[in-house]
């Protein structure tokens, strides 16, 4: 019998949609499932979905037990076969707040703030010492597990553990497989949708779509261009920066424009505040999600569970299909996060990339893609650089390694001094508290 366990179970959505997935695959329909959270409340309504999920899908043949509190990791790990990770350390409150509101006292404003700025750099170092208690755990009582990452910052969680630990671990990412289709869709081309064919690959949320042809073997980007040009030109819409991407660099990346408005020093400038307006860029986007999502989450939670008559369709999430691959040893392919062992030719070695890979009875297996253009690999470049500082100051629990990452951070460069970025990563690591305590 296969066992799952997800760690951060409270994520309901999330989890609904992961093990929902696992329930409408036959090779998954039996498996023990083991929910994980710190959060009695959040735990026990993801257990009453997915028991009726499992009733009304799966005639209730997967064994759901639920674990609450770091008292009973252990339990919920032993003889795992996949792990699976969503946890969010500390939370909306206070966590994300005091991500935001106090790098504005500052002047530099983000949207999403979970991948790289100043933001990402405080979840990822908040969020590696759970890790590490998870890989402790995870080495001790479920060691040949396969942990599957799709907590953010992705790079920087995932590295880590390649890196540091002996757990086997890929990121997973909701962009990659809808990348080529969005694009095509908000430029008028479903019509090439049908048999295309494309070739994804550079890091977790600005990896580039390197290739893309119709079923004929057609090159896609000269139209895609065009198009691209043309709508940016005519109207505002939600995709604005990643059309500038191509017209700037050539191509089109993985995560949404709101993400990727922050990851460079282009965007976002308090110097020019009408470029803001100009290209649609959602300021402070992820706590609006939230204070959205959590308000309406008890009107959610009724029509997800609908009485108890919750179903599931299997989605495109990774996570069900590489668990198939690997119990069945039948092939699937996935874009993977994972560590660059020479992978991307002109990216670092020990830098996380998001490459192909194929999945089977031997588990995850990362696909070689030699160079990427130089421009893509020189954008992606910097990105990295924070991600390694990040990874380094976890590892190494220095403190100066912080601000070193914050320093390299693009956007954070772009817009204060160094005193200034001094000061805001001592101010954020004290009201940080306990959960940045063991950074000195």
């Amino acid at each position: 019998m296969v066992k799952i366990t997800f760690l951060g179970a409270g994520s309901t959505v999330f989890a609904r949609n992961v093990l929902g997935d696992c329930m409408c695959t036959p090779a998954l329909r039996d498996a023990q499932i083991a929910l994980y959270d710190i959060d009695a409340q959040r735990l026990e309504e993801s257990n009453i979905i997915l028991k009726a999920i499992n009733e009304n899908v799966n005639e209730g043949r997967a064994h759901i037990t639920t674990h609450l509190g770091r008292e009973n990791l252990k339990a919920a790990l032993k003889e795992a076969d996949f792990v699976v990770n969503a946890v969010q350390v500390g939370g909306y409150e206070p966590c994300t707040v005091t991500d935001f509101e106090i790098p504005k006292k500052y002047g530099l404003r983000q949207t999403i703030g979970d991948t790289l700025g100043i933001g990402g750099i405080m979840r990822g170092l908040r969020t590696i010492p759970v890790m590490e208690e998870f890989a402790e755990t995870m080495e001790e009582v479920c060691p040949k597990a396969l942990l599957l990452n799709y907590t953010n910052p992705m790079a920087i969680l995932s590295g880590y553990m390649q890196r540091y630990t002996k757990v086997k671990t890929v990121g997973l990412c909701h962009s990659v497989q809808v990348c080529t289709e969005n694009l095509l869709k908000g430029l008028g081309m479903e019509d090439k949708l049908e048999g295309a064919v494309d070739l994804i690959a550079g890091i977790n949320h600005m990896a580039w779509l390197l290739e893309v042809r119709d079923k004929d073997g057609n090159d896609l980007y000269p139209e895609i261009k065009r198009r691209a040009s043309e709508r940016n030109a005519s109207e505002k819409h939600d995709d604005m920066i990643r059309y500038e991407y191509i017209k700037n660099f050539g191509y089109y990346c993985t995560e949404s424009s709101e993400h990727n408005a922050e990851y460079n020093p282009f965007y976002i400038k308090s110097r020019y505040p009408g470029l803001i307006e100009r290209y649609n860029i959602p300021l402070d986007e992820y706590p609006r999600r939230c204070v959205n999502q959590i308000a309406g989450w008890e009107e959610e939670k009724k029509n997800i569970l609908n009485n108890g008559k919750v179903t599931h369709t299997r989605s495109k999430e990774y996570a069900s299909y590489i668990m198939e691959a690997v119990v069945t040893d039948r092939p699937c392919q996935i874009g993977g996060n994972v560590l660059n062992t020479g992978l991307i030719e002109n990216l670092p070695f020990d830098a996380c990339v998001e490459v192909p890979c194929l999945v089977n009875g031997n588990g995850i297996n990362p696909c070689h893609v030699g160079r990427l253009p130089v421009q893509l690999a020189a954008m992606n470049q910097t990105n990295i650089n924070v991600q390694l500082l990040t990874v380094e100051a976890a590892h190494t629990r220095d403190k100066s390694l912080i601000y070193q990452a914050a320093m390299l951070d693009p956007h954070t460069a772009a817009e204060l001094s160094i005193d200034d970025i001094r000061s805001m990563c001592d101010e954020l690591i004290e009201a940080h508290g306990e959960y940045m305590a063991m950074y000195h």
